[in-house]
C-alpha cells in the first residue's frame, strides 16, 4: 500500500482518480476492507514478523473472557477436506492479562485492533466492553455471541434472539466503542438474528461463525479431536457463509464483515458482492500468513482493471435473477475522502 512520508495510507490513483479502498464500519474507519478471524490470529504480535500489520484494514484478535481461560485438552486441531476442525476452547489471558501482555504492542500499530470478547452471562460480557472501554485507542469490539449462557441452562446466545438483543443491549450500554454482532450460522434463517441485533444497538455484524463438526481417525476408533466435536472453517463452507451474508444483508442497514474460506481476492469479492462491507481472512493464515495482504493487492487490481474507484461499489451489487441489475445500497457505507491527492498521476501500488 502506499504511503506517506507520515506513515499513513493514500489513495492510489489511476487515470486521474481515486482508487479508495476504504471503508466504514460504523464510527470506524478502516484503510481497506480485509482484516483477520478472530482466533486465527492470536493477539497479532505472533504474526507481526511474518507480514506488515499496518497493512491490514484492521487487526482482530482472539477471544477475551473477564478473567483467564485455559482452553481445551490436545489434541485441539485436525485438518479436513477443504477445511479445519478446532476445538482450542476459547483459551485465553482474561482481560488483565491482555492489557498486560498484548496491548503495548496492538496500541503500536498504525491500524485499529478489534478486541473479540466473550463471557458466559449477561453481565459478564458488559464488564468485558466496560473494561475496554476505559482502557482507551480500541477500535471496536467484536461480541462472540456463539457461547453457552450458563444462566440460562447452556442455551447459546447467538441461538436465541432474545438473548442475543440482551447482550448486545448490555454491551451498548456499557461502551461507547463500536460493536460489531459475530454471528453463529446455527440457525434456521440469519435475518432475525441479524435484525435483533441492529436493533439492540449493533454497529455491524460479523458473518460468520465455525459450523459444528466431528471427524474420527478410523483406525484408532476415535474422535480425531480430544474435545470429541469442534469447529469446522476454511474454504469447505465458503457458498454457506455467502449465502448467509446475503441473508443478512436484505435484512439489516448496518456493514457486515463476511468471512468462512476466504483465501483470494475473488473469495473476498464474492462476499462484497453478496453484501459485505468488508473481509475477514480466517484458516488461511494457518498455512500463508501473507494471505490478507494478497487479497488486498487483488482487490485492488480487480478494481483496477474493471474501473472502480470505489470498493463500495461492490457491496451488495451481485445480480440476482428476476432483480434490477443496480447495485444493492442498504448497508453501503458512505464513501470516505480522499486524503491529499497528487497533481496527477498514478501513485500505486500500494
Amino acid at each position: 500500500m502506499a504511503t506517506n512520508q507520515g506513515g499513513r495510507a493514500c489513495a492510489v490513483w489511476f487515470g486521474g482518480d481515486a482508487l479508495n479502498l476504504s471503508v466504514q464500519l460504523g464510527k470506524l474507519t478502516l484503510q481497506n476492507p480485509v482484516t483477520v478471524a478472530s482466533g486465527t490470529f492470536g493477539y497479532g504480535v505472533e504474526y507481526a514478523q511474518l507480514l506488515d500489520l499496518n497493512q491490514l484494514g484492521a487487526v482482530t484478535v482472539k477471544g477475551i473472557r473477564l478473567h483467564p481461560v485455559r482452553g481445551n485438552p490436545t489434541p485441539r486441531t485436525a485438518e479436513v477436506t477443504s477445511g479445519l476442525l478446532n476445538a482450542i476452547g476459547l483459551q485465553g489471558p482474561g482481560v488483565d492479562g491482555f492489557i498486560q501482555k498484548y496491548w503495548p504492542f496492538l496500541k503500536g500499530l498504525r491500524v485499529p485492533t478489534i478486541i473479540n470478547i466473550w463471557g458466559t452471562t449477561v453481565e459478564e460480557y458488559a464488564e468485558v466492553a466496560r473494561r475496554f472501554d476505559a482502557l482507551g485507542g480500541v477500535g471496536a469490539l467484536e461480541l462472540n455471541v456463539s457461547c453457552p449462557n450458563i444462566k440460562e441452562g447452556g442455551a447459546q446466545f447467538g441461538t436465541d434472539c432474545h438473548l442475543l438483543a440482551q447482550v448486545v443491549a448490555a454491551c451498548r450500554r456499557a461502551t461507547a466503542l463500536p460493536l460489531i454482532t459475530k454471528l453463529s450460522p446455527n440457525v434456521v434463517s440469519i435475518a432475525p438474528y441479524a435484525k435483533a441485533a441492529e436493533d439492540a444497538g449493533s454497529d455491524a455484524l460479523a458473518i460468520t461463525n465455525s459450523y459444528p463438526a466431528m471427524a474420527i481417525d478410523i483406525e484408532t476408533r476415535r474422535p480425531r479431536l480430544a474435545n470429541v466435536t469442534g469447529g469446522l472453517t476454511g474454504p469447505c463452507i465458503k457458498p454457506i457463509a455467502i449465502k448467509l451474508v446475503w441473508e443478512a444483508a436484505k435484512a439489516v442497514k448496518i456493514p457486515i464483515i463476511g468471512m468462512g474460506g476466504v483465501q483470494t481476492a475473488a473469495d473476498a469479492i464474492e462476499f462484497m458482492m453478496a453484501g459485505a462491507t468488508a473481509v475477514a481472512v480466517g484458516t488461511a493464515n494457518f498455512y500463508e500468513p501473507q494471505t490478507a495482504l494478497t487479497v488486498i493487492a487483488g482487490l485492488r487490481a480487480f478494481m483496477e482493471r474493471n474501473q472502480i474507484q470505489d470498493v463500495s461499489e461492490l457491496v451488495g451489487s451481485v445480480q440476482t435473477p428476476g432483480r434490477k441489475s443496480a447495485p444493492a445500497t442498504a448497508n453501503r457505507p458512505a464513501k470516505s475522502p480522499v486524503e491529499n491527492p497528487p497533481a496527477g498521476g498514478y501513485v500505486g501500488p500500494q
